[in-house]
């Protein structure tokens, strides 16, 4: 059975939020991300309009094998076309052919919208809309009025706009949308026209669309909901036309936390971090670190006076536990760090640092970055200098020296080699390697060298390799920062070099990573192999 909620959540990430520019989800996208929307508990999956693309037609059909088990689906669709029935209107028959339980439809509520974009007569509208809400509603479909751009059109003609919605609702509508289609409206407004709206239709649910375009479309949404209205509509990470829609990953967390009202089941809200990033990844875009609450900067703290105060109490800048939303506390090392940032580091990465230990190393940051390195993104090279201050900290191998050739041969193209030696213990390595580049060749000589010793280093794979030219008007002679993610499988760290001499700043950064790599429990062990076999 489905949970009872207080303010139901309509996702429209597959419609409204493929509207941004730059995505394009498939139809196994678009079925994977449903999946996901109905684990973490919203109301509502809008999947999109089958009456416009084969696409779409091709997602409602396939979602008959989907099995939703809290989300209820819903298709997109338009108000007949002026001078036809509705029951002959080709998108209207798709609409009910897709099968989905709930039809959304959208009408023009702006005497604008309707004399310049429709080109109808205001009563012509009306009848479009009360026609075509009681066609879905006759063949037993749930509908929904979606009212485009209803603030506007009240702003202009308050008695026509509330006409648009007594035409949906004698056609039988369920829910009636308040949709803010150019996210222009601010809150206090958005508060008092749903206020009006919630007086006069008492016995249905009144719903809110916002869009971001003046950075309202949370707070609106939120104002919205003060004001009396029980459904939200929006897409996760704010995804949509223009300046996106109304974040639901910041409205869900709002709703629940701060307002107290039951938007998701009882502990899905957790889930809400790994859902932020799913979506990212599935609709190829970056995920935006510093977006509220699933952000990994959302609960990053840099500055040492926030780090420091943070140490006494967490509530000391921070608005809400970061568990709650699947996120975590993180402190960020940098030249604005204080010494409780690198006890805070210390403590992360269970090391003991004693003395001035942490204030040596904080000087050795300050310094980096004044030389170009960026800790910020790399806080394995912040553990290895933590752990290079213990006094009985031995690493795992020194370099001694590495040569690299490169050149160009006009059959087999470009090509590169590396000579690496280094000391692991008191034995000294030497180890050739070829690559598509030098890098590439160094990193294959290191681990030649290394794995006789330490075999772990055959798990380690560089998944990131990141290059920034710091200061391009020093032309090649411009410092470089080089930033290297690596993983073990379970792990994944960043490491960072930073140089005029790009080669230098890669070795700095690729040595660090497979030095970090190393566990040191299994460095011991491999010292212990090594002592024994001398």
């Amino acid at each position: 059975m489905k949970p009872v909620v207080d303010v139901e959540l309509y996702d429209t990430t597959l419609r409204d939020g493929t509207q941004r520019e730059g995505i394009s989800l498939s139809c196994d996208d678009k079925l994977r991300i449903a999946e996901r929307l109905d684990h973490l508990g919203v109301s509502f999956i809008e999947g999109g309009w089958p009456g416009s693309n084969p696409k779409d037609a091709e997602f409602f059909q396939r979602c008959r094998d989907l099995e939703l088990t809290q989300a209820v689906l819903a298709a997109f669709g338009a108000t007949r076309r002026a001078g036809i029935a509705a029951a002959d209107d080709p998108q209207l028959q798709a609409l009910l052919e897709c099968g989905a339980a709930v039809c959304t439809v959208f009408g023009k509520t702006s005497p604008l919208q309707v004399k310049s974009v429709l080109r109808v007569s205001p009563d012509e509208n009306l009848r479009m809309i009360e026609d075509t809400v009681a066609l879905l509603a006759g063949a037993g479909r749930r509908v929904f009025y979606d009212a485009e751009h209803f603030f506007d059109g009240y702003a202009a003609d308050p008695a026509y706009a509330l006409a648009v919605l007594d035409a949906a609702a004698r056609g039988g509508a369920e829910a009636l949308v308040l949709c803010d289609t150019n996210g222009g409206r601010l809150p206090w407004e958005i508060g008092e026209a749903v206020s009006a709206v919630v007086a006069r239709f008492s016995g249905r649910t009144v719903g809110i669309h916002t869009h971001d375009d003046s950075g309202c479309a949370v707070a609106n949404a939120l104002a919205a909901v003060r004001a009396g209205a029980r459904q939200v509509q929006g897409t996760i990470n704010g995804y949509g036309e223009r300046c996106g829609n109304a974040d639901l990953c910041a409205i869900a967390p709002a709703l629940e936390l701060k307002l107290g009202l039951r938007c998701l089941p009882q502990g899905h809200l957790s889930g809400l971090f790994e859902l932020a990033h799913f979506v990212a990844e599935v609709a190829n875009l970056p995920p935006d670190e510093h977006r509220p609450y699933v952000g990994r900067s959302a609960f990053a703290h840099k500055g040492g006076v926030h780090v420091s105060a943070m140490r006494r109490h967490p509530d000391s800048y921070q608005h809400v536990d970061p568990e709650l939303v699947g996120n975590t506390s993180r402190v960020v090392v940098s030249e604005l760090s204080g010494r409780a940032n690198l006890l805070a580091k210390a403590e992360q990465y269970g090391l003991n640092v004693r003395g001035d230990a942490p204030a040596r190393a904080l000087a050795t940051i300050k310094d980096g970055e004044a030389r170009g390195l960026s800790f910020e993104a790399a806080e394995a090279s912040v553990a290895l200098l933590l752990r290079r201050e213990q006094p009985d900290y031995v690493p795992p191998f020194r370099l001694i020296e590495y040569r690299v050739m490169t050149g160009q041969h006009d059959r087999l193209g470009a090509w590169a080699e590396a000579t690496i030696k280094i000391a692991v213990g008191s034995e000294i390595i030497h180890a050739v390697a070829e690559g598509n580049g030098p890098v590439h060749a160094l990193d294959s000589a290191l681990r030649k060298a290394l794995g006789p010793t330490h075999p772990v280093v055959t798990r380690i794979r560089l998944v990131d390799y990141r290059v920034r030219i710091l200061d391009g008007q020093s032309a090649t002679a411009a410092t470089t920062r080089v930033l290297i993610d690596s993983s073990d499988g379970p792990r994944r760290w960043s490491t960072v070099g930073a140089g005029t001499d790009i080669l230098a700043a890669s070795w700095a950064a690729l040595a660090d990573s497979f030095e970090f790599g190393i566990d040191p429990v299994e460095e011991a062990h491999a010292g212990e192999h090594r002592a024994a076999s001398w």
